[in-house]
């Protein structure tokens, strides 16, 4: 059985298509091209489904739950915040 070449994953609610091997930003991108852009000013950031910041390179899995949140929000493994 062969891998699928898109994988589902949700933004801010929205179900959106990713090519296998795309990223956090790649998915924010499918949902909305001005919150990707402000993600990759940094004016914005991604979190995952607990709510902790990641990196937006962040390989995309199938099923994936991000969010675009603001700059501010706590990053996953900081332990100061």
């Amino acid at each position: 059985m062969t891998e699928p070449e898109r994988l589902r994953a949700f933004v801010n609610g929205a179900a959106v298509e990713v090519t296998r091997g795309g990223t956090a930003l790649d998915a924010v991108r499918a949902a909305d091209s001005a919150a990707a852009d402000e993600v990759a000013a940094g004016t914005r950031a991604v979190a995952d489904s607990r709510g902790l910041v990641i990196d937006a390179s962040t390989p995309v899995t199938g099923g994936a739950v991000f969010r675009v949140v603001s700059p501010k929000a706590k990053r996953a493994g900081d332990a100061s915040a």
